[in-house]
């Protein structure tokens, strides 16, 4: 189903549908044998959930556990073993979803209603979700969500009724390459013996979008200093992968791999340079390196926190803009991210190497 389409159903008939459903009663926590997460929306958002499934899976062992979620973001649960089953919101699974006897059921939506009016309809001993708007009358445990937090941290916010503490930090790697994906990526990236640096020039929405020059100016010093640049994306950014990496000798992967396959790339690169995009929390999943590049999105709840990444970001005084996973046309040209220079990311990514890979 179209994603526009989507929100403009949840705006009308979500809303309503918030409004006028029962809302759920209130119940003490249980020991679920069958539990539900429902994780509708993009990459990003089904990468950062997977540490708090683990700790699911950990407390909970012998749990049936099925996610509900999106075709577009369906193939990051293929990185985490041991679910039982993956259905598919858009594409007609959700009367599996109703009928399904789950006795936990937890909405990892943010803001829209949809999905909370389908974990009422699934009728739950026990439901959690965030309490953003009307939708929290349909959970029987409500958690407040904060646009400054990072998101890994709110989602396990999601298990705190049921006694799951959040751990002090985020242990990485928390993503699982498939054996078939990995040897497909080495076969791809053939027998070159130079390391390499993965680059992601894609973007959800323009304002995000670095620009291809600007990227092949970071690949050309980059493979001066023996890195081999190795681009990864969709069949969209195909077109800028060839231009990037067409005066340095790199590899363009755009478009010729899957989203577990770019996974298996990620896993085989020093460090990945890229926009806030799901492809960034990838390669943050997998405990792979990163510098990343943020302007309208909000570095405190998606730029990456670990010891071995380093965001670049102007904070200027308009940024960020985006909420709830709307950004709005800008006036500047996103200026946040075409202040960000070539020559400081090529510095940020030695940076980065020097201190991972130390002589």
């Amino acid at each position: 189903m179209n994603i526009k389409l989507m929100k403009r159903i949840d705006s009308v008939l979500g809303s309503v549908a918030a409004c006028l459903l029962p809302g759920a009663p209130g119940v003490k926590p249980i020991r679920p044998k069958r539990v539900l997460l429902v994780r509708p929306g993009g990459i990003g958002d089904a990468v950062l959930l997977v540490p708090a499934i683990r700790a699911l899976q950990n407390a909970y062992p012998e749990a049936e556990i099925t996610v509900l979620a999106e075709r577009r973001n369906a193939a990051v649960f293929s990185l985490c073993p041991g679910l039982d089953r993956v259905l598919l919101y858009d594409q007609g699974d959700l009367f599996q979803v109703l009928g399904g006897g789950y006795d936990l059921v937890i909405d990892t939506e943010q803001w829209h209603r949809l999905s909370a009016v389908v974990c009422r309809l699934a009728r739950p001993q026990l439901s959690i979700g965030f309490a953003t708007n009307a939708r929290k009358r349909l959970f029987s445990h409500r958690i407040p969500y904060a646009h400054d937090r990072y998101e890994a941290e709110s989602f396990f916010d999601l298990l705190a009724p049921l006694g799951i503490e959040r751990p002090a930090s985020l242990e990485t790697p928390f993503l699982v390459v498939p054996a078939e994906a990995a040897a497909r990526a080495k076969a791809l990236l053939g027998d070159i013996e130079r390391p390499r640096v993965a680059f992601f020039p894609g973007a959800s929405i323009a304002e995000r979008r670095w620009g291809a020059e600007r990227f092949r100016q970071v690949a050309d010093h980059l493979a001066l200093r023996g890195l081999l640049p190795v681009v990864v994306g969709g069949g969209e950014d195909a077109e800028e992968g060839e231009y990037i990496v067409k005066r340095c000798g790199g590899i363009n992967l755009a478009g010729k791999t899957s989203l577990v396959e770019t996974a298996a790339v990620l896993a085989r690169s020093l460090l990945l340079v890229s926009g806030d995009s799901g492809v960034l929390h990838l390669a943050v999943g997998l405990g792979v390196p990163t510098v990343s590049l943020f302007g309208p999105g909000i570095e405190a709840k998606w730029g990456p926190k670990g010891e071995f990444d380093l965001v670049l970001n102007k904070k200027l005084a308009c940024s960020p803009c985006t909420r709830f996973g709307t950004t709005p046309t800008c006036r500047e040209k996103a200026r946040c991210l075409s202040d960000i220079m070539p020559a400081e990311v090529v510095e940020a990514v030695m940076t980065v190497l020097d201190k991972r890979f130390p002589e």
